[in-house]
């Protein structure tokens, strides 16, 4: 009777799992949540990479005789060439494995962090900092690898533990690189985070599995029980193989840029796309490269009071507002089962995102006017604490919602949310600090939040209607990846033919 239930309680799952062993979706609990952390941390160095410099702006533009604002153009490129780089890393992620890539983006991260810190000219600096930007994989491969794990009902808690990690890599850089770059210099910003990265290599070399698995029909039989899949000791040591061997997953030059592109011209991946970047633009991208010129001018605080402030007040906001983001989401998802009798559509997820569509716009007005006119420092921090609370709900579902949409895409989903996020914050970081100057912080927070959280917003209310209708329509992408093979054909369909037999039985 315990098999049978079982069996049962398996067969209801989203995506249904195989009876291998070596299938991610069997794996225990505790190993998946090693694998989030580990991806996570990638995540979070990649940010934290991008942004360590951010406090120390002051010395750097000092020792190369130029303004901060020029000084940040530095960072600005590494942004920008953050959301090219995964362009290059996942296609061959998609075949040969996400171990793989990992474990040779962190080792490029190492080598070019250290480079950073001993160029001796801003050119130099430039230079090695897009080199240095192509290596965040994880940034954009992260979202694929919790879905190789994890069930529909599971993964808004591990994606959002993701989308934080992701975000707070950045302002966790902040209360680091204010102290490193006050005490040691602004070159030490870089060698420490050169020292993480070889630290982190050295980690995920024995501890990170691959997850990348190919399903095919081999659902389980009415004879499997639980202790059949159950993970081995040599299953997993062979899963710590430095590459994978699919033969029927073969790389063509298709496979690069073109694919994610194609993922645009679903209105399920465009929209959150674009509301997400354009909110992650104005909440975290634009404090991100400006606090250290505006906190100087305005409150005539050095680099280790702007990396602490500004630093402790994103960490904490985006801790907390995951509190509002990956749990609700799930527990969302659970009460729409219970209520309906099976898995839900992915759209039940949107009715999470309202929290984040009404504070990320107050808080970038409390910040803006707090700038614009004489206020205490509070007003101001306060403003950015809302905002990227709002925004860590808006990732969480931003990413979630998408890749529950087009499971077998979810590398391509998220290169293009990851390309369209670093490209906006990389345009927004070059003129807003000019344009805030020439018509007021107050005037460009307004127009600021109107375009982020009102013209962008729009899309996502129509999705709410209308999306499930849309995406029935325009039926499963074709002829994007690698699992579009005719080898393929069986997997790619899979799991539409599970959630047709689940609406049958019901």
């Amino acid at each position: 009777m315990e098999a049978e239930d079982e069996i049962t309680r398996r067969e209801k799952l989203l995506p249904r799992p195989s009876d291998d062993p070596r299938d991610p979706l069997n794996w225990p609990l505790w190993l998946k949540i090693s694998i989030v952390i580990q991806v996570s941390s990638l995540a979070a160095l990649g940010t934290f990479n991008t942004s360590v410099i951010n406090p120390a702006y002051g010395p750097l533009a000092k020792e190369f005789h130029i303004s901060t604002v020029t000084a940040s153009y530095q960072t600005t490129v590494a942004i920008g060439v953050n959301g090219i780089g995964p362009f290059i890393w996942i296609p061959f992620a998609n075949v040969y494995g996400r171990r793989p890539i990992y474990l040779l983006t962190t080792a490029i991260g190492f080598a070019t962090a250290l480079a950073c810190g001993f160029t001796h000219t801003f050119g130099q600096l430039v230079a090695a900092r897009v080199f240095n930007g192509l290596f965040p994989v994880a940034m954009a491969l992260g979202p694929a690898t919790v879905n190789d794990l994890f069930f529909f009902h599971q993964r808004g808690r591990a994606m959002g533990v993701f989308t934080v990690a992701l975000t707070s890599g950045a302002h966790f850089a902040s209360l680091v690189g204010g102290p490193v770059g006050q005490f040691l210099g602004w070159r030490w910003c870089f060698k420490l985070t050169a020292i993480m990265n070889a630290a982190v290599f050295i980690i995920i070399f024995f501890c990170l599995p691959e997850t990348l698995y190919v399903r095919h029909h081999n659902h389980l039989t009415l004879t499997a029980t639980e202790r059949e899949v159950r993970l081995q000791p040599k299953t997993y040591l062979s899963s710590l193989r430095l590459w994978s061997t699919y033969p029927e997953l073969k790389l063509r030059l298709k496979h690069f840029v073109i694919p994610s592109f194609k993922m645009a011209k679903y209105p399920s991946v465009l929209f959150p796309a674009l509301y997400y970047s354009a909110q992650y633009s104005y909440a975290a991208i634009l404090p991100a490269v400006t606090v250290a010129t505006i906190f100087k001018e305005r409150y005539h605080w050095d680099t280790l009071q702007t990396g602490l402030s500004y630093g402790g007040t994103f960490t904490i906001g985006s801790i907390l507002g995951e509190f509002a983001a990956g749990i609700v989401l799930d527990k969302i998802v659970a009460f729409e089962t219970r209520r309906l009798g099976r898995n839900p559509e992915p759209e039940v997820r949107l009715k999470a995102i309202w929290t984040g569509a009404f504070l990320v716009p107050s808080g970038l007005l409390i910040y803006g006017f707090s700038i614009q006119y004489p206020t205490p420092w509070f007003p101001a921090l306060f403003g950015m604490f809302i905002a990227i609370f709002g925004l860590q709900v808006i990732a969480t579902v931003c990413y979630t919602y998408p890749v529950d949409c087009y499971r077998p895409e979810g590398s391509e989903i998220s290169q293009f949310i990851n390309f369209v996020r670093q490209l906006t914050g990389m345009t927004v970081a070059f003129y807003v600090v000019r344009l805030c100057e020439a018509i007021g912080y107050q005037y460009g927070f307004i127009i600021f939040t109107i375009l982020s959280s009102v013209l962008a917003f729009l899309p996502m209310l129509w999705l709410m209607k209308y999306g499930q209708a849309v995406r029935e329509r325009l039926g499963v992408p074709q002829n994007v990846n690698v699992f579009d093979s005719d080898e393929m054909k069986g997997e790619r369909v899979m799991e539409a033919e599970e959630k047709e037999d689940e609406t049958e039985k019901l």
